[in-house]
């Protein structure tokens, strides 16, 4: 076994590992110092990222118990992607993100996801610009080759676009984007970023700032990633990798013609990467397995759903099959657990092993502790586990006339509780378009029905 004592780990990686992890939030850099296990899943995951970047697509359904390190997971994949010269994009969905929406909660979605656009050379967010840019380099080196004009090469690299739907005017952005590059018009170029991120909101301010007769809403949401994913191919990187997560968002939601319409979009997004008709493209997204499998609420509630993403009936008996669309996260085992302690003590330490707080007693020892207090799930689903061993080499470190083994008997432990299962209430907006029409006319003797959903999808009244 090793923890990595090798490598000295710079005091803003240190920090910033330390800080997230003692706040139960996934850090956003230095994940390499930490990771642990699950091997066969990150292969899997890599082997799909190929093959987008050769010009294929894919959907991932990443499937764990809450607290079992998804989120980790998808940010380990997101810094493999961005190695692989792609450009990534990610968002956690919510009562105001949603795949499919009538009140601006997709269009907040796509926001979201251009707002975390991610390159390798920019990790951290923020580079539509710079993919933009990127575009306009490679077309001006072209032009500079051949000896054609930079305008006529930029026009045949967007003729790609307009084959799409939607690609006319995604394509008329990028031209203006270059007319203003071409000419110092910096506003130009502003709106037109502002455009590619959604930030538009009607019509007419688009109309008036960049000539277009459409925006970015909840209607073409999915049609624009797809755009997205061509364009970021034609500036030279290898394609676009869609991360979703707290998937279960959806699962949560009251109304069911909401939900389903969601799903439908899901299922689409299936459909489109299994028939190889979104070239470059790839969406990881993740879910419980509540999100997965129940047949009330869940993804398998769609029979569509259900049939697509069946597991396969041979991968029993501790067999396994890593190709289908749903990969299941193994659960961290007590050795893997101590390798995670163990790094997280180098990384305490800044990589010095001098100057670390706790022996390899103290693990065996903080782990024992563990497992007396909340059972097989100190490892399991770690996340509570990790932020008590941290709060221990904090207080080891300010404290040093104490010791790991005065104070790990003090240690609370909470078990982790599952917030998901909880539905959010219906919006109004979900309520005006679920509610069923209402006859109008003075003096009507039709009957009129009114169905008032509870969380459970319960018939819970029925009025005439």
């Amino acid at each position: 076994m090793t923890d990595g004592t090798q490598t000295t780990i710079r005091p803003r990686e240190r920090d910033a590992l330390l800080q997230a992890l003692r706040t139960g939030v996934v850090p956003r850099v230095g994940q390499q110092h930490i990771q642990v296990g699950r091997v066969n899943e990150v292969r899997a995951l890599v082997t799909d990222i190929e093959r987008i970047a050769d010009g294929g697509s894919g959907t991932r359904f990443v499937i764990g118990d809450y607290g079992s390190g998804k989120t980790f997971f998808l940010h380990v994949i997101r810094s493999v992607a961005l190695q692989q010269k792609m450009v990534t994009v990610h968002a956690d969905l919510s009562p105001d993100r949603r795949l499919h929406a009538t009140g601006g909660q997709a269009r907040s979605l796509y926001a979201e996801l251009m707002r975390n656009m991610a390159t390798r050379s920019k990790p951290d967010g923020g580079a539509m610009t710079n993919v933009v840019e990127r575009f306009i380099t490679e077309a001006l080196t072209e032009a500079t080759a051949t000896g054609q004009t930079p305008e006529s090469v930029v026009r045949a690299g967007l003729a790609q676009l307009t084959e799409l739907t939607g690609g006319y005017d995604f394509a008329e952005v990028i031209a203006k984007y270059w007319q203003g590059h071409d000419t110092g018009n910096d506003q130009l170029k502003t709106d037109a970023v502002r455009w590619l991120r959604g930030e538009f909101s009607t019509r007419t301010d688009a109309r008036q700032a960049l000539g277009v007769r459409t925006i970015i809403d909840d209607a073409n949401f999915y049609d624009q990633l797809k755009l997205m994913a061509v364009f970021v191919r034609l500036a030279g990187f290898s394609g676009l990798l869609v991360c979703l997560d707290e998937m279960v968002n959806l699962y949560k939601l009251a109304n069911t013609q909401a939900r389903n319409s969601n799903y439908e979009q899901i299922l689409r997004i299936i459909n489109d990467s299994t028939q190889g008709s979104a070239a470059g493209l790839g969406f990881v997204m993740g879910g419980t397995p509540d999100f997965l499998l129940d047949t009330r609420r869940g993804l398998y509630s769609y029979a569509a759903l259900e049939s697509r993403l069946a597991e396969n009936p041979y991968a029993v008996g501790g067999l396994v099959d890593y190709s289908g669309p749903v990969l299941r996260l193994a659960n961290l085992t007590p050795e893997d657990f101590y390798i995670l302690l163990a790094n997280l003590r180098n990384v305490q330490a800044a990589g010095d092993p001098s100057a670390y707080l706790i022996t390899d007693d103290g693990l065996t020892a903080y782990m024992e502790h563990c497992s007396s207090r909340i059972g097989d799930a100190y490892f399991r689903t770690p996340r509570n586990s990790i932020k008590g061993f941290l709060d221990l080499l904090a207080v080891l470190e300010q404290n040093p006339q104490k010791t790991w083994a005065d104070m790990i008997d003090g240690i609370e432990i909470a078990t982790e509780s599952n917030p998901d299962l909880d539905p959010i209430e219906a919006s109004p907006v979900d309520a005006a378009v679920a509610a069923p029409h209402q006859l109008a006319g003075v003096g009507t003797t039709e009957p009129v029905a009114r169905v008032a959903e509870d969380p459970d999808d319960e018939l819970s009244s029925f009025r005439l």
